[in-house]
């Protein structure tokens, strides 16, 4: 704008950037204006009205010797100089118009020659504009594409419960960084039909924004639900925002996390009251940025399955092996030892010695058939048959008493213990194991669970001081 001001002799001059997607002026950059004038004018025009909005809504040279005169004029804001001469030519950048430069007050008045120069001024300042648009929309590229290229690396480098915890807040800072936003936030589907906010990454306090829902049937959610992304001028204002929190935020972009068909969650990315709106290139790179991000999800999910499928697999293999192997050479000693006992013609003493024998080996049987049990569990799942309660109650109490207790099963405890006295059992057993924590010496415990003829029945012997046995019912 100097250099047009200063080349063809006017006082003021002014660009106004067109809006890509409305007839409307984005920004007013002016040339000529003191500051004390600025400060009368207050907010300059938005290039609805007037002279600026009939060259936005029709883009083509315009020279006026009495601006004043015509009758498209009005809108001037108060305080604004007074203005008779005008001159204004579009900034075409590639096909699109870009904006307008507009020159008033040159004494004299303008020719058809500073018309000329102005839109030869014009196409220059296009083509300078142009190449910087695409040097900046190229680094924005591949800022966005390093991003998904980060998401992508952390999600299926990562292998712990905690990193799978963390992949969808590894997704929405990086958006939020990314866009500029002033949160990412990170929306799933609940059973009644809506969507709840599970995560949320901002720049200060995210405040209430995590377990903020969205009703089921909004008109937001019903494009969502659909796999269509949702962008909004001003989510305090837009009737189809509908959750309390839209106060806080202006523009906003909400994407769907798809992949495969599948509808993931949505990834929503809202800037401050008053921020700049996203552009057409930032909405374009967001929804590829979420799109890929989606199809991390998916591949991370698929590869703990895989890893856990292993595990279990391998715990299967060790169970496998328990049963099949040491069992059965247990079971045949056990035996061994049996006819041995009864054949041999042993004093009083050496037969209580193998009976000592055969019920250790029956005990340690027993012992290798609970490993056994547990190994064939999952071991991330809260375990739903009785059995494994037991094994949960004894397994959590060698934190506090330092040992694991040893366990025995005898018959079909989980097909024949009902519900009723399984809860007070497992009662029974907390009892005894905290009164064993609490009497000093205690090295070794042994709970014996059982179901028969008579129902279920517990029996739990520790060695503290003094040695005590506890039984149910």
């Amino acid at each position: 704008m100097d250099s047009a001001t200063e080349l063809i002799g006017a006082r003021y001059g002014a660009l106004g950037v067109v809006d890509p997607e409305r007839p409307r002026l984005t920004g007013l950059f002016t040339a000529g204006m003191t500051d004390e004038e600025r400060a009368r004018v207050g907010r300059l025009p938005d290039g609805r009205t007037g002279l600026l909005g009939a060259l936005v809504e029709d883009p083509r040279p315009l020279r006026l010797d009495d601006l004043t005169a015509d009758p498209r004029s009005s809108g001037v804001p108060e305080g604004h100089p007074e203005m008779r001469s005008f001159l204004g030519t579009p900034i075409h950048v590639h096909t699109r118009v870009f904006g307008n430069l507009y020159l008033t007050e040159k004494p004299g008045g303008f020719t058809e020659e500073d018309l000329a120069l102005l839109r030869v001024l014009a196409a220059q300042a296009g083509i300078a504009i142009g190449n910087a648009r695409l040097y900046e929309t190229a680094r924005q590229r591949e800022r966005w594409i390093e991003g998904a290229a980060a998401v992508t690396t952390a999600l299926l480098t990562g292998g712990s419960a905690e990193d799978a915890e963390d992949a969808l807040m590894t997704v929405a800072e990086q958006a939020r960084s990314l866009a500029g936003a002033a949160a990412g936030v990170i929306l799933q589907p609940t059973p009644e039909g809506g969507m709840e906010i599970v995560t949320a990454s901002t720049t200060d306090d995210p405040g209430e924004l995590v377990g903020t829902t969205i009703r089921p049937g909004s008109p937001v959610l019903v494009q969502l639900l659909g796999g269509e992304p949702v962008f909004v001028e001003d989510s305090a204002t837009d009737p189809r925002m509908t959750t309390p929190v839209r106060s806080r935020f202006g523009p906003s972009m909400m994407l769907p996390l798809r992949s495969g068909g599948r509808l993931i969650g949505t990834l929503a990315l809202p800037r401050l009251r008053g921020a700049a709106p996203y552009s057409a290139v930032d909405r374009l790179l967001a929804s590829q940025f979420a799109s890929q991000a989606a199809l991390a999800l998916v591949l991370a999910d698929a590869r703990q399955d895989r890893e856990r499928l292993a595990v279990f697999e391998d715990r299967d293999r060790i169970a496998r092996d328990l049963h099949d192997l040491v069992v059965q050479r247990l079971f045949a000693t056990e035996m061994m030892l049996e006819s041995t006992r009864r054949r041999a013609g042993a004093s009083a003493e050496e037969a209580e010695l193998l009976g000592r024998a055969v019920d250790e080996l029956d005990s340690t049987i027993q012992e290798v058939r609970t490993a056994i049990f547990a190994l064939q569990q999952p071991p991330a799942e809260a375990p739903t048959t009785f059995r494994g309660r037991v094994l949960r109650e004894t397994g959590g109490a060698e934190a506090l008493l330092g040992f694991r207790p040893s366990v025995r099963f005898t018959g079909a405890v989980d097909a024949l213990v009902d519900e009723p006295s399984a809860r007070k059992l497992l009662a029974a057993l907390r009892g005894a194991l905290a009164a064993a924590h609490r009497r000093p010496g205690t090295g070794r415990i042994t709970v014996d669970v059982g179901v028969g003829d008579e129902g279920a029945w517990l029996r739990v012997e520790d060695d503290g001081t003094p040695p005590t046995t506890v039984t149910w019912p």
